[in-house]
């Protein structure tokens, strides 16, 4: 399970958390303009923007897990497994791409949410595996930038496209059903509760720290997308690159999977391996792990952006705990 958020202060912020029981050896990777992704059954625009994100690589092709380009569009993809459906077949007259590259389709063609809403328009994503030995993900995705957000998910009933105003995403159910379970939630407030219950009962708040009583606690994706809507609506930081970025971690910190927590086999357990900050403005790449709470970037525009080979950065995965004495 995973939950992806946006952020905006001087500088717009996209990123994410992927929860899962193990590591397919994720690496921070740099796409230039002139990488060849050979796409499978289409034809991608000749003018390519770069993009930076975090992916699995395999035969020096980046299968993006999440990423960002060179003009502030930001696009993740997030388990939505059981309502997820890919066409099998090649449709005429529509850019037929396949699921795994639906991220770079996207990011290296669109400069805005707008233009990815135009190009979404003529797709037709299909269940083409990457190998045999790579399974199709279930996934549904959230495109942002700093204007808005939009969740797209292709269901039995087609290509869905819905406007996200809360800036979020985790899995099931649905986008339009998790949206709507909002309303259980309108009368949460950040404030000490008032007492509404019932006039002749006296009750009264008996500590600090009572605001957003009743928000959600477990590691359910409907939980959590409550969780994190509320928190990152609710949040404040001064616009500092590093009050900003401080701020992110700690939003999608309201929603971190902790060891032990969440069984999903027998002594099998989802953690939360890793977190991302994206500063889309500037084009750089934060992130932090289980193990390393310590915040690393990468930087894409000190990078070559117009050569043709992926550059790649693994994750720092140790803890670094400083000794002040």
């Amino acid at each position: 399970m995973c939950t992806a958020a946006t952020y905006r202060t001087k500088d717009f912020y996209f990123g994410r958390t992927l929860d899962y029981e193990f590591s397919y050896g994720e690496e921070i990777v740099v796409t230039p303009r002139n990488f060849d992704f050979g796409w499978r059954n289409a034809k991608g625009a000749k003018k390519r923007y770069a993009i930076i994100g975090m992916a699995h690589v395999e035969a020096n092709y980046p299968l993006y897990y999440d990423a960002i380009n060179e003009k502030g569009l930001g696009m993740a993809g997030l388990n939505f497994v059981g309502n997820a459906k890919y066409n099998s077949q090649i449709v005429q007259g529509k850019d037929n791409v396949a699921q795994f590259e639906l991220i770079p389709w996207v990011l290296t063609q669109c400069d805005s949410v707008r233009q990815a809403k135009e190009l979404l328009t003529k797709i037709n994503i299909t269940d083409t595996p990457f190998a045999a030995e790579l399974p199709v993900a279930s996934l549904h995705w959230i495109i942002a930038d700093k204007d808005g957000a939009i969740t797209v998910e292709s269901v039995q009933e087609g290509l869905k496209i819905y406007d996200n105003p809360v800036g979020v995403l985790t899995n099931n159910p649905p986008f339009d059903m998790q949206l709507f379970n909002l309303n259980n939630y309108m009368s949460l407030s950040p404030r000490s509760p008032q007492n509404a219950f019932c006039e002749q009962v006296p009750l009264s708040t008996y500590s600090r720290g009572m605001g957003a009583l009743g928000l959600p606690g477990d590691l359910s994706s409907a939980s959590r997308f409550v969780r994190v809507a509320f928190v990152r609506g609710n949040s404040k930081s001064a616009d500092t690159e590093e009050a900003s970025v401080s701020q992110f971690f700690h939003i999608l910190g309201s929603v971190e999977q902790q060891r032990g927590c969440c069984e999903v086999e027998d002594g099998k357990y989802e953690i939360t391996i890793y977190t991302s900050c994206c500063n889309a403005t500037k084009g750089i790449y934060y992130y932090n792990t289980y193990d390393n709470h310590q915040i690393s970037k990468v930087d894409m525009r000190k990078e070559n952006l117009d050569r043709s080979t992926i550059i790649t950065y693994p994750m720092l995965t140790g803890e670094k705990i400083y000794c002040q004495n």
